[in-house]
């Protein structure tokens, strides 16, 4: 009886003394951690797709984002063909006609325009949208001669000069504010909404031409305002043999994307300005070609602006969740450290309750940054889950210099994380040589403990202890 209650003796003091099964222990429990880690992942991602359905509502209201392609100028070209049928055991020649488009494309375009952004909220949510005005200028160059060269020659019989037609594309027709009239040489035309040339654009407006074979000269000039609306992003397809477009706004975080970046552009407090110039030459597109069925896609040559939120605090709250393993990682080992270095028991139960700690920090950061700016959210995260486990700390471990030292370590991780959040481009560099700086900060005060001695030690005391008891 006695040999097997110093067995159990023996058991219990190697359970609760053993570093192995310690760091073992502190091991699993940062494993079962990463559960409630990956549901508040969730829960942000959640609350992304609730912004992004609010946004799209928003937009679905006020005009999504806006397109602007062409104009294209259409001549319907007419083909006669003749085919024979039998009609009461006679043969006879029937004579049909089928009509198609022959398109042109400006020889110089030039677009001018000004953004004036908005901010929408929808509850608790926020929706960048827009305001432009634009003004559409160029010519096109018609030689009656040359196009009728250019059309197919086959059963050709007559190109309708008198319904001649432009095509100007809006992705979203919602966003046209006011009435348009385009100017056409001294001439202003009539609008209507819908396209005769889908494919080639799916949505837009069309003005009938005056018949082109009663102007004398070959270059017919175009001119028209637009004002439109739209949300986050304003894009343009280079029809042009030249394209020139120049945009301006007071919006700070613009994002330039497209097939084309801009020539020059000039980012500031105050806003932003780019221009672009695009040739012929660097488009997949012809400046003629007739049919609907095209063999490229206009809309790969599309170039624009999107206006950033600057409120990206769902994919910083997203970033710093996948460091939530690092910074768990990083408190159970100067808690451990303590506990080895200083002979301060800490019971598993205990690092349990600071890892959910840990993980309620995601949880403040996530709920106060969708009232407030992403940094104060950030402060006042931090100053609550350290505050808390600061003064958990002081309770467990009992000496107020050791809890100190380890709430100010904590400041630190969470410190270093920001930074890494601010500076995206040097995450990678940034949490190399934080890593680093670490696990050399661990070797250089753990260098002198001598881990075999420490569990023999331990044990031998226990062993003592329980004889003289």
């Amino acid at each position: 009886m006695e040999d097997q209650k110093t067995t159990f003796d023996r058991l219990g003091s190697w359970i609760n003394n053993s570093i192995m099964l310690k760091l073992m222990i502190i091991t699993f429990l940062m494993l079962l951690l990463l559960i409630p880690t990956s549901m508040i992942q969730s829960i942000i991602y959640e609350r992304e797709m609730l912004n992004e359905q609010a946004s799209l509502e928003v937009s679905s209201k006020w005009g999504n984002r806006q397109t602007i392609n062409g104009p294209i100028l259409t001549l319907p070209v007419v083909y006669e063909y003749q085919e024979k049928e039998k009609e009461d055991d006679k043969e006879k020649i029937k004579t049909y006609q089928r009509t198609e488009y022959f398109h042109i494309l400006p020889n110089d375009l030039t677009i001018n325009g000004d953004i004036a952004p908005r901010v929408l909220k929808r509850g608790i949510y926020e929706s960048v949208v827009y305001e432009s005005d634009l003004i559409l200028n160029g010519h096109f160059n018609i030689s009656p001669d040359k196009i009728q060269e250019r059309v197919k020659q086959q059963n050709f019989k007559a190109i309708r000069w008198d319904k001649a037609f432009l095509t100007l594309g809006i992705s979203d027709l919602r966003g046209i504010q006011e009435q348009l009239t385009i100017k056409w040489l001294d001439s202003d035309l009539d609008v209507q909404s819908g396209t005769k040339i889908n494919p080639i654009i799916g949505t837009g407006v069309t003005a009938n031409l005056p018949s082109l074979s009663d102007f004398k000269t070959t270059k017919h000039t175009f001119k028209l305002k637009l004002a439109i609306q739209g949300s986050q992003n304003l894009s343009f397809i280079p029809l042009g043999e030249i394209t020139n477009v120049a945009l301006a706004s007071n919006w700070d975080a613009p994002s330039f994307d497209g097939s084309f970046l801009p020539d020059s552009r000039k980012v500031t407090e105050n806003g932003f300005e780019a221009s672009w110039k695009v040739l012929q030459l660097n488009r997949n597109i012809p400046q003629y070609w007739q049919g609907n069925n095209t063999q490229f896609s206009i809309n790969e040559s599309a170039f624009g602006v999107t206006l950033m939120s600057t409120v990206d605090d769902y994919k910083k709250s997203v970033r710093s969740a996948k460091y939530a393993v690092m910074t768990i990682a990083l408190t159970f080992l100067m808690f451990f450290l303590v506990e080895v270095i200083n002979k301060r028991k800490i019971h598993p139960f205990q690092y349990a309750l600071v890892g959910l700690g840990l993980c309620l920090f995601y949880v403040l950061l996530v709920s106060i940054s969708e009232h407030t700016n992403f940094n104060i959210a950030y402060g006042v995260s931090t100053m609550g889950i350290i505050a808390m486990i600061g003064l958990y700390s002081i309770s467990v471990l009992k000496v107020k210099k050791l809890s100190t030292l380890l709430s100010t370590a904590l400041a630190g991780i969470y410190a270093f994380l920001f930074v890494t959040l601010q500076l995206s481009d040097y995450a990678l560099l940034m949490g190399s040589m934080g890593l680093t700086l670490i696990l050399g900060l661990t070797m250089y005060f753990t260098r002198n403990i001598d881990w075999y001695k420490l569990n023999i030690s331990t044990q031998n005391s226990q062993a003592l202890k329980h004889q003289n008891g």
